[in-house]
């Protein structure tokens, strides 16, 4: 069986360099003109049942799933999932991440759960590639949304939607990009502490007091129209946070009835405020890069623009001086 899976591994590296290089010499960039959701794909469904939703949503989320682990919490309660955002060409992150800080392995006695989130592309050799990315590893999960910068959160939403609907009894969520290095160690022992009684109705992260962009040239530019207030809601910087699970299904039921926004953790910010839950500011989570040195790192919790080569870099080498003191 190890065998099996190592050669399909294999040929999935070579499929996703092949179609990555065929893609990027031979082939323009195409634009999505409602074409079908994905060929020969096996759509694993289950209705939502959430109550208390008495008014007709403004957001419903009718998306389906087109990849779906349903069954992925079944065995065992995870103490923690974790659902990386990420785009269907980063399959080197993707792989870097579970070879090193996402290993769902790397605690014995603490259930992990790793988790991919993805729309759906406008290519289809890209959407098979994960088709068969999935079925070897069994860790991601797709809606047939567009998958793009402008619909983040729609993807994370569809996280808290998997969270509520087919892993509620989990203790803690981390909603986390693919360019982050998370310190597990701390994330784990040091903050959430399993051997304490979980938390409720908890979120933390870096916190972040602002206003919206006006500036039509900023990446996140913010149309009047669409929020004409002049501040935002207290909200965590969507490079990584931390939330008690009952979070989640707060949160995506309170979506349905908020209007979206494409950025994606201001959105959520919105929905903690109707929810009345209060963000606590946590200084080990940082949303910019920062310079390697084992002492520094085995201070935070998250470190943003960190590349899969790097990811294994500083995996190994904190993983090979753990014996060492700063």
């Amino acid at each position: 069986m190890a065998s099996k899976v190592s050669c399909l591994y294999v040929l999935t590296v070579v499929c996703w360099a092949s179609a990555l290089w065929y893609l990027s010499v031979t082939r323009p960039t195409s634009s999505y003109t409602g074409s079908k959701p994905f060929s020969h794909l096996t759509v694993a469904r289950k209705n939502l049942t959430f109550g208390n939703i008495r008014t007709r949503p403004i957001n419903p989320h009718s998306f389906d799933f087109l990849i779906n682990e349903p069954n992925k919490c079944e065995k065992s309660i995870p103490f923690l999932v974790i659902l990386i955002s990420t785009t269907h060409k980063e399959f080197d992150a993707r792989q870097a991440i579970r070879e090193t800080w996402g290993d769902e392995n790397n605690f014995k006695g603490i259930k992990i759960a790793t988790l991919f989130l993805l729309g759906k592309n406008a290519d289809p050799v890209l959407n098979q590639m994960v088709e068969q990315e999935s079925q070897i590893f069994h860790d991601i999960i797709v809606e047939d949304f567009i998958d793009s910068y402008h619909n983040l959160t729609l993807k994370t939403l569809m996280g808290m939607r998997w969270v509520a609907t087919f892993c509620s009894k989990a203790k803690y969520v981390m909603k986390t990009d693919s360019d982050i290095f998370v310190n597990m160690d701390n994330l784990i022992y040091k903050l959430l502490k399993p051997t304490t009684k979980p938390r409720r109705r908890y979120f933390t992260g870096y916190v972040i007091n602002g206003g919206p962009i006006r500036d039509v040239r900023s990446k996140w530019y913010m149309p009047r129209d669409l929020y004409p207030d002049s501040n935002y809601p207290p909200f965590c910087s969507g490079t990584g946070y931390i939330f008690s699970a009952d979070v989640a299904e707060l949160i995506y039921k309170t979506s349905l009835h908020t209007r979206l926004l494409h950025l994606e953790d201001v959105y959520v910010g919105l929905c903690l405020r109707k929810l009345g839950i209060h963000p606590f500011q946590n200084s080990g989570f940082n949303h910019w890069k920062m310079a390697y040195s084992l002492c520094r790192y085995r201070r935070v919790i998250t470190v943003h623009q960190i590349s899969p080569e790097e990811m294994h870099r500083i995996w190994n080498d904190m993983s090979s001086k753990k014996h060492l003191r700063c």
